[in-house]
């Protein structure tokens, strides 16, 4: 049986979790990373103590379940979705690499792939994560109509 004290720590844990997954997939819906993923996440552990979130994770699974099946209907938004996961891939070993800066770049060198190798290992793990979601989009929603995803959300 849980002592008073431990439902309390249980309780703050959970909201510092889900208001840190919240406020990450806001700031990766601007930034590289998996904005909606975190969000829903962020969401799905604050409905164990809001009423007001488990209102909406439904909703917003049954949107995210019709975007993934949207993304997979066809071969060039599959290509697309790729080839941008791949770009990503690349872009975070080129920070990650943090080559000299260019003659040609106008401004201080200290803004020149500012933030270091943490933005380039979180582009390449936002790009894992977007190549590992669009596989399970292919194998779960491909050929499936957006309005039946949704529905089975």
């Amino acid at each position: 049986m849980a002592t008073k004290g431990t439902k309390v720590a249980r309780r703050v844990g959970l909201e510092v979790l889900g208001w840190t997954l919240v406020v990450a997939g806001i700031a990766a819906l601007v930034l590289p990373g998996p904005g909606l993923l975190g969000l829903l996440a962020g969401l799905v552990v604050l409905s164990q103590q809001y009423e007001w979130a488990e209102r909406r994770v439904e909703p917003m699974k049954r949107r995210a379940f019709r975007a993934a099946a949207e993304g997979v209907q066809t071969w060039p938004r599959v290509a697309m979705s790729t080839l941008a996961a791949l770009l990503m891939t690349a872009l975070g070993v080129f920070w990650t690499l943090q080559p000299e800066t260019p003659g040609w770049w106008p401004f201080p060198d200290s803004w020149w792939l500012f933030g270091g190798w943490p933005t380039g290992a979180s582009l390449i793990f936002s790009a894992l994560i977007a190549l590992a979601l669009i596989v399970y989009s292919y194998r779960r929603w491909h050929g499936v109509e957006p309005q039946e995803a949704a529905a089975q959300g």
